[in-house]
This record gives structure tokens, sequence and C-alpha cells, in this order.
């Protein structure tokens, strides 16, 4: 069957161009339905999509022509990998695309935190003018542990060398990392060490509630949390004990375990997250800006050209 690709997500222009100078036929169908693409699947060899819904054993199973999945964003968290392969369909991420944008976000959510940026800046628009409970602390000198070594970890440790910081890294699928950003270290030199905390894994059955109050017991000094992987990892009411214990000083959470409202205010451990003034929120934007909206795209566009040629 000639290669045909669905897309089923808005992308960036690049992909189209690279797609037609490379030959490959395509339909692009931002606007389509879980639905509108089930009945459509059997008639293309590839699927472009984002994050518009789970590509699960259902929906793999109609589409008998699949030859390759791909996906604009990091992670393959909506796409059952196991049964893809299985069923011998290629599988490509583009966590490359937007490793920049995560490590810039994540770090500037860090100093905001550690500066008490978000609440001066409230007070002062709301009239209030207090220098002492905004005093900050400085990053130089801290031991910033990252968990995950792979794009995004690696990115965030490049950006952090500016920072006089030490950084260490643990990763469960990898050995030998140690660059001139990160020195590899064992999950106990982690919990001893670590002044910030900073997670760089993706949701799998394993990582699935990782960070309960059994593993953020462990650690020995108050530490600074952030949380720009996925939601999924984490128990909320165990980072909000931990801050209530003294544990966490500080977290910043561009994703969790549920998003948007009004899922979310059906939490029972939102409005207690939201009311904390050392808690720091952003809509899962971290590896969304401008430029990332480009790179993923472009860097799809490229593996599926790579993939087609072999």
């Amino acid at each position: 069957m000639k290669t045909k690709v669905l897309i089923v997500d808005d992308a960036h222009t690049i992909l189209l161009q690279k797609l037609e100078q490379a030959g490959i036929a395509y339909d692009y169908k931002p606007d389509f339905t879980r639905v509108d693409a089930e009945n459509a699947i059997v008639a293309y060899t590839g699927l472009i999509i984002r994050s518009k819904f789970q590509v699960d054993q259902q929906f793999i199973d109609l589409a008998s022509n699949l030859q390759f999945i791909a996906r604009c964003g990091a992670g393959m968290d909506n796409i059952d990998e196991t049964y893809a392969v299985s069923k011998g369909i290629k599988l490509i991420s583009a966590n490359e695309g937007n490793r920049d944008a995560v490590g810039e976000h994540m770090i500037g959510m860090l100093l905001s935190l550690m500066n008490h940026l978000n609440n001066g800046n409230q007070e002062i628009k709301n009239g209030v003018w207090r220098r002492e409970p905004n005093r900050g602390y400085e990053l130089k000198g801290r031991t910033v542990a990252l968990i995950g070594y792979g794009h995004n970890g690696q990115a965030m440790a490049k950006k952090l060398s500016g920072f006089d910081v030490n950084v260490i890294a643990y990763d469960k699928y990898k050995t030998g990392f140690t660059d001139q950003f990160a020195k590899e270290v064992s999950m106990e030199e982690v919990v001893k060490q670590a002044d910030v905390l900073s997670f760089h894994i993706p949701l799998t059955k394993e990582t699935k509630g990782l960070i309960n109050q059994e593993y953020l017991h462990h650690f020995r000094k108050p530490l600074f949390f952030l949380l720009g992987a996925r939601g999924g990892i984490v128990e909320v009411p165990a980072v909000l004990k931990a801050m209530d214990e003294g544990k966490i000083i500080g977290a910043a959470f561009d994703v969790l375990p549920v998003e948007k409202f009004p899922a979310l205010t059906e939490q029972s451990w939102f409005s207690d997250l939201a009311s904390r003034d050392n808690v720091l929120l952003s809509p899962h934007v971290a590896g969304w800006t401008f430029e990332s909206y480009y790179k993923l795209s472009d860097v799809v566009a490229e593996k599926i050209i790579s993939l087609l040629k072999k």
C-alpha cells in the first residue's frame, strides 16, 4: 500500500511542507474527532497525533494498514506502545523538539519560587509592600537532583550550568552518562544531597504514582520540588503532607494528575494546593512555546522521512 498519512492534530506548516517535499501523501484533518479518525484510519499507513485522543488497542485494531504512529510531543503516554509494537507499528516521538522549552520553564518556576516573585508581584499590585516575607534563597551552591536523564533531563542540566550549582542525576534505565553538566549518582545519593528535586521521566505503569509518601519520606534535606514531566507520576496529597512537615520548602507543578476545569476543582486536594503561597502552578505549557511548536513538527517530519527511506 502506498504511504499515506493522516494528521489529526494541529501542526506547524513545516510538517506539511517537509512531507510534500519528500513526496509523502497526507491528509491534514486537525478538526477530526476520534470517531472521524476511527472511520478513516484503515486508508492510511501513518498517523500523526499530539494529545487529541488515546490510541488504544481498539483504535489500533481498526488501523490494519498502519505502519507508524508519530507524536508531535515528548513521550508516548497516550499511545498503547506495547500493543502497537506487537502489531509491527513503528513509534516516533519528538522529545528533542521541546526539551529546551521545558528546561527554561522549569528553571523559571524554580527561580520564581525561591525568590517569591509571584507573591511579591501580587502583593505590590494589591498595595502591599513587604520586604522581609519576600526575602529569597540563592540557587548558587545548591545541589539540583534530576530524576531521569533523557532529552529533557540533559537540557535542564545544560541550562543549569551557568548557575554554579552541583547537578546530580539518577536514571534507572541508563548508566555511564556522567557528562560536563551532571554527575550520575545512585538514588541513595539523591536523597542525601538534593536541595532541588526535578523530575524528567515518562508516565508508565512503573512510574504511575511513584512520588508518594514513602518516596518523599527518605529525603534528608528540605528541598524545592519541580514537576514538569507527567502529572500521573505524583500523588499530590503526599507532596502537601511533605510541605506541612517542612520537607518541601516550595513546589512547582506544570503538570497535575488531573488537568483542566471543572475536573480540577472536583479533586479533594486542589483547594489546598491552590491556596498555598509556596506553590506555583502553570497549565501544562512548559514544553509548548512558539519555538517548540515549530521544532516538534520539524523533528517529526525528519524522523518520518528517515524512516520511510530505510
